[in-house]
């Protein structure tokens, strides 16, 4: 039931053309719209005291850098239609801090289909891989989106 063309897709690159500048204003509004209270992510004096010296990201600051946009508007395009979020990967490489200047690759790394009690559905697996301004990998996002077959 997958479409033709997705196979196609599989191994595509898409690359955010400009990076994102964190601030540690950024950071400070994720936490408070996550209500996270770290010292280490809000708390300048408590930060610089702290294994990082300074202040850093919460690791879960990465999913709201909105990293593979450009993959999933390429399979809405394809798929005719938007689908599920069924799941997010986060594998932290090293800290981001404010100052840095994320760049962002996504590739899409599978899809796969898969029947269950609801009936068939269509799995795609984007990763995105996001570098600091000296080309040091910060983070690796998996995300996987769930599509229905669209019926002929």
């Amino acid at each position: 039931m997958m479409k033709r063309g997705d196979e196609e897709l599989v191994g595509q690159t898409f690359i955010v053309p400009e990076p994102i500048s964190v601030t540690a204003e950024r950071i400070a509004n994720f936490c408070r719209a996550m209500g996270e209270t770290n010292p280490l992510y809000i708390d300048e004096a408590a930060a610089k005291a702290g294994p990082y010296r300074g202040i850093i990201a919460p690791p879960a600051f990465v999913a709201s850098l909105r990293t593979a946009e450009s993959a999933f508007d390429r399979l809405r395009a394809t798929r005719g239609g938007r689908g599920l979020m069924g799941g997010i990967d986060i594998e932290m490489v090293r800290p981001i801090r404010p100052g840095n200047q994320i760049r962002i690759s996504s590739k899409v790394k599978e899809i796969y289909e898969k029947t269950g009690r609801s009936g068939t559905m269509i799995f795609t697996v984007i990763r995105s891989t996001l570098t600091n301004e000296s080309g040091e990998v910060a983070a690796h996002i998996d995300y996987r989106m769930m599509n229905r077959p669209q019926p002929k």
